[in-house]
């Protein structure tokens, strides 16, 4: 079985009932906080032009950002891409600091992503994840390092598909949950 050709589109009105019908279905984008989904159905609801604005974010010029157990921390310069295959397939962000490839202790990883799972197992974040590979050397990084759980089989293998490299399994910090997660390289 081939995998369907998927897309990384940005945010937009366009594919927003999408995105808000699978909101509405449960699925999350954020897989810390899965309350995250019907937070943001409000903010869709409240503003649906500044949510779309809010996704994209390269000067972090956006208001600060809460971790699962509520501690604000500054915000990093990213974007959030959507995943489409004629529709939402899910979601992949790039996050960076300026100047460097390190991340703050509070950042687990680069690149996050989450599919809706009535399109896991069909190849859609190993196609998303190669995408935004080449979104990531076009904002200047030499490499990615993207983390998840020792449980996590198949986002293992989604990013072992885009050539990472285990670096590390380590125990996150309280402020993130405190669970063994594992970090993975990909260079670019």
């Amino acid at each position: 079985m081939s995998e369907p050709a998927v897309e990384l589109v940005w945010p937009a009105r366009e594919y927003l009932p999408g995105y808000v019908a699978a909101l509405e279905r449960g699925w999350s984008p954020n897989n810390l906080r899965p309350e995250a989904g019907f937070e943001e159905l409000a903010q869709i609801r409240a503003n649906p032009a500044r949510f779309l604005e809010g996704l994209v974010d390269r000067e972090a010029k956006g208001s600060p950002v809460a971790l699962p157990d509520g501690t604000i921390v500054p915000r990093l310069p990213g974007y959030r891409r959507w995943i489409w295959d004629g529709e939402l397939c899910g979601s992949i962000s790039l996050r960076w600091q300026r100047g460097s490839n390190a991340l703050p202790a509070y950042c687990l990883g680069h690149i996050g992503y989450g599919v809706v799972p009535w399109k896991s197992g069909r190849g859609v974040a190993t196609q998303a994840l190669r995408l935004m590979l080449d979104e990531a050397r076009t904002e200047g990084l030499a490499y990615v390092e993207i983390t998840t759980s020792p449980d996590n089989l198949a986002s293992q293998r989604v990013i072992g598909a885009n050539g990472g490299v285990l670096l590390e399994a380590f125990v996150k910090m309280p402020e993130l949950g405190g669970t063994p997660e594992l970090r993975f390289r990909i260079d670019l």
